[in-house]
């Protein structure tokens, strides 16, 4: 049995990579998109066939999760696609969080010395990753779909805020690791999930409308990584390798579109650095809202010639 899932997720890596080189050209990209879906059924065949235990609710939320996504699908218009793209990775992040809080508190879990450190690291940034992922895909999508305005909200000493979120982090990871070693450190976990949440929501609000594409292909690269670190977790092999390979296209597809735009990729990463903040330029202040006009009807006059 453990053979044919291995086959089995060799074979799902195979179809994803070729769907990745299907999508790369606009001739081949309805052969890759189906590649896509028969590695990822093939993927989910293989994994559902080795749970043993509650398998009715694992094929409920499966009927759920399909039918929300098949809904949204034929609904959805293809000038709303970003927007479904973004709060779907929002989906991504939310569950590498509650998969990396289920695995922490899992009772059979037992890891002694350097194992228990490293699985310990990979929990924390399974779970750091995803709810960054998480609330930054909530927030791309209001600003996608208007719900949250464009404007990029730029907060005073914005740079010194993210350097302590990112200190902060680092230091809960320590006290995690410690804390693990003694069978605790909930706390800390918690803690630095509500900062990871925090620097989502900073770092998409301090980015305007007009990057929010170049936004929600970097959150489709984090969402890649939360699942490679999930699967390191969990001892996965697809999840590390389709996770890598999300993860990887992800930051590629991001810098090109940072240098089609005419962008700085470590400033869209790193969230509004290299903006102004402050008062805004001269240039900046007689910008306003762009509004929609329709061109005005004139009389026919008796000197204007009537169009047959």
């Amino acid at each position: 049995m453990n053979g044919l899932v291995t086959a089995s997720y060799i074979g799902a890596t195979i179809l994803f990579i070729l769907a990745l080189g299907g999508l790369s050209h606009q001739e081949t990209s309805r052969r890759g998109n189906f590649f896509g879906i028969i590695g990822m059924a093939i993927a989910l065949v293989a994994t559902i066939a080795g749970v043993t235990a509650n398998i009715a609710l694992l094929v409920g939320g499966l009927a759920v999760g399909g039918s929300i996504g098949l809904v949204l699908a034929r609904r959805v218009q293809m000038t709303q696609m970003p927007e479904l793209v973004a709060i779907l990775h929002s989906l991504v992040g939310m569950a590498a969080v509650l998969v990396g809080f289920a695995n922490f508190m899992d009772p059979e879990s037992h890891f002694t010395g350097v194992e228990l450190t490293i699985h310990d690291v990979e929990t924390y940034l399974g779970i750091l990753i995803g709810a960054v992922t998480f609330s930054g895909s909530v927030i791309a999508f209001g600003k996608l779909s208007g719900k949250i305005t464009g404007n990029p909200m730029l907060i005073p000493g914005r740079h010194l805020f993210n350097l302590g979120l990112l200190i902060g982090s680092i230091w809960l990871c320590f006290v995690f690791i410690q804390q693990s070693a003694s069978h605790g450190g909930l706390l800390p976990l918690i803690l630095m999930t509500v900062i990871a949440l925090i620097f989502g929501v900073h770092m998409v609000m301090a980015i305007g409308g007009a990057d929010m594409p170049v936004v929600v292909s970097m959150l489709n690269s984090y969402s890649g990584w939360a699942a490679a670190a999930t699967g390191f977790m969990l001892s996965n092999d697809l999840l590390i390798v389709t996770g890598a390979l999300v993860g990887s296209s992800g930051a590629i597809l991001s810098y090109i579109m940072c240098r089609a735009m005419n962008r700085k990729f470590f400033n869209v990463i790193a969230g509004g650095f290299g903006t102004t903040s402050g008062k805004a330029s001269k240039a900046q202040a007689e910008q306003g809202e762009v509004v929609a006009v329709q061109p005005k009807r004139w009389p026919a006059c008796w000197w204007m010639p009537r169009r047959s």
